[in-house]
C-alpha cells in the first residue's frame, strides 16, 4: 500500500499545509492515499514553545487531511536541520512509509537530488570542514553555500538560500544516507503574496505559519487563512486557557533552570562546538533576561535559532548524541478511521515499537523510556506557560493517549 509521509510542525496548521497534503496525493495519483505526519512536540525547531501542545496540533492535522500523526521526540526537534531530518525520515522509514512529501520553493527535484548527493560526498564534507576551520567567523550555512557555488555553480547554490529547499535537501540526504526505499514527492510551495507584517487585507495567496503567529500575537483574526478544522481546535484551546501566545511566558522557568547549571553542562550540550557552549554559559551568568542572554551569546557564526535550541536543551537536560541516531519508538498522537486501519497495517512491518499508551514505554525501558521521559519532562515545563492555572498540571504526558478524530478531509 502506498503511503505518504510528511515531516511537520503545524504551528498552526494552515491552508498551505492543507494544499500540500492535497497536492501530494494528486502527485501520487491516489486521492485516498493515507498520510502519516511526523510532527514536532511541545517545543519546535526554531527553539521556542509551540502555541498549542502536540495533541491539539496533531488533532488539527487529522481534521484537515492527515490520517495519522506521530510525535518526533524532543532531541531531534531541538536539533539542526540535519538532525531534525534524520529523526523525521528515520521514523517514516522505520514505519515503512513509501513516499515522502515536502514543500519546495523551486520544485526542482532533479536539481535537489543532484545537490543532496553532492553534499554527502566525503570530499565536499572534508572541504567544508577545512573552510570553516580556516575562517572562525563563517557560519555553517554561509560556508556551505560558498563551497557549493564554487564547485557546483550558481543554480545549485541558490537552492541553499531557500528555507523549504534546504529542508528538502536534508530529507533527501537522509533518505540516501539511511538507504531507504522512499520516493520523494516535492510540492512546489505557493508563494505568500502577503508581506511579513501579515497584511490580512490581501487574500490572493496563503500566509506562512510565522506570519500567522505574528497576527495572533497582535490580536488579529487568522480564520481566513486556516481550515475550519484547525480553527475549531484553536478556538477550543483558547477558551480552555491552553494557548501560549506570549513568547515570554516561560522565561522565568527557563532562566531559573539555566542559572542552576554548571559551565560543564553547557559545554556538553548538542551543538556546543566552536565555543558556542562557553559563550552561552557566560551570557547566563551576566544577563538579566533570556533575550539578553541570547543576544550576548550571538556572533556572526552562531544563528539565533541555534542558540535558542541550545538554551532549551540546557534547560530540558537534552544530552548530546541522541540526535545522531534515529528515534527508538513511534508515539501516536492522533488518527482518523483510515489512520487506525493504517496503524494495523504498519504494525506488521514497522521496525520499531508503535506506542499508543504511554505506559508501554515503561515496559520497553532502556533508550525508549529515557527519550520519552525527556519529552514528558518538557511537557511539564511547557504547560507552565499556559494562561489558565488549572491547565498546568504535571504528569499529563504519561496519562494522555492518542485522539481518534472524524475521518480526514482527504
Amino acid at each position: 500500500m502506498a503511503t505518504i509521509g510528511v515531516i511537520c510542525e503545524y504551528d498552526p496548521f494552515h491552508l498551505g499545509h492543507e494544499n500540500m497534503i492535497r497536492q501530494a496525493r494528486r502527485a501520487l495519483g491516489d486521492e485516498a492515499a493515507p498520510v502519516v505526519c511526523v510532527q514536532s512536540g511541545d517545543f519546535v525547531q526554531r527553539g521556542e514553545a509551540a502555541l498549542w501542545d502536540k495533541f491539539a496540533r496533531a488533532e488539527a492535522a487529522c481534521r484537515c487531511g492527515a490520517d495519522l500523526a506521530i510525535e518526533l521526540p524532543l532531541p531531534w526537534v531541538l536539533s539542526s536541520a540535519e538532525g531534525f531530518a534524520r529523526g523525521g525520515v528515520g521514523l517514516l522509514g522505520a514505519l515503512g512509509v513509501s513516499h515522502i512529501a515536502f514543500g519546495s520553493e523551486s520544485g526542482d527535484l532533479p536539481g535537489l537530488e543532484r545537490l543532496a548527493e553532492a553534499l554527502l560526498d566525503p570530499r565536499f564534507v572534508a572541504a567544508l570542514k577545512q573552510r570553516m576551520a580556516a575562517d572562525g567567523t563563517l557560519s555553517f550555512p554561509a560556508a556551505r553555500e560558498q563551497l557549493a557555488r564554487e564547485r557546483l555553480g550558481d543554480e545549485a547554490a541558490e537552492l541553499l538560500r531557500r528555507p523549504n529547499d534546504i529542508l528538502a535537501l536534508e530529507y533527501l540526504k537522509q533518505v540516501y544516507d539511511q538507504r531507504l526505499e522512499m520516493t520523494p514527492l516535492p510540492v512546489k510551495r505557493l508563494g505568500a503574496s502577503h508581506d511579513e507584517s501579515g497584511d490580512e487585507g490581501r487574500t490572493e495567496g496563503p500566509l506562512s505559519a510565522s506570519q500567522l503567529r505574528r497576527m495572533l500575537r497582535a490580536g488579529r483574526d487568522i480564520a481566513p487563512w486556516i481550515p475550519a478544522g484547525s480553527a475549531a481546535v484553536i478556538a477550543r484551546e483558547r477558551v480552555r486557557g491552553r494557548e501560549i501566545l506570549d513568547p515570554d511566558a516561560l522565561e522565568i522557568a527557563l532562566l531559573s533552570r539555566l542559572r542552576m547549571l554548571e559551565r560543564e553542562d553547557f559545554l556538553r550540550l548538542p551543538d556546543a562546538r566552536d565555543g558556542a557552549g562557553e559563550r552561552l554559559w557566560r551570557a547566563v551568568q551576566e544577563q538579566a533576561g533570556l533575550d539578553a542572554v541570547l543576544a550576548a551569546a550571538k556572533t556572526k557564526r552562531y544563528a539565533m535559532a541555534r542558540l535558542r535550541r541550545m538554551a532549551l536543551c540546557a534547560a530540558l537536560q537534552i544530552p548530546d548524541g541522541l540526535q545522531r541516531e534515529t528515534p527508538p519508538y513511534a508515539r501516536v498522537l492522533a488518527f482518523t478511521e483510515r489512520g487506525q486501519a493504517l496503524l494495523h497495517a504498519l504494525s506488521d512491518k514497522a521496525r520499531l515499537p508503535l506506542i499508543a499508551k504511554p505506559a508501554a514505554l515503561r515496559r520497553l525501558g532502556g533508550e525508549a523510556e529515557r527519550v520519552f521521559s525527556l519529552c514528558a519532562k518538557a511537557y511539564d515545563l511547557y504547560v507552565l506557560g499556559r494562561p489558565a492555572p488549572a491547565e498546568r498540571r504535571p504528569g499529563e504526558d504519561w496519562r494522555t493517549g492518542p485522539m481518534r478524530v472524524g475521518e480526514s478531509a482527504g
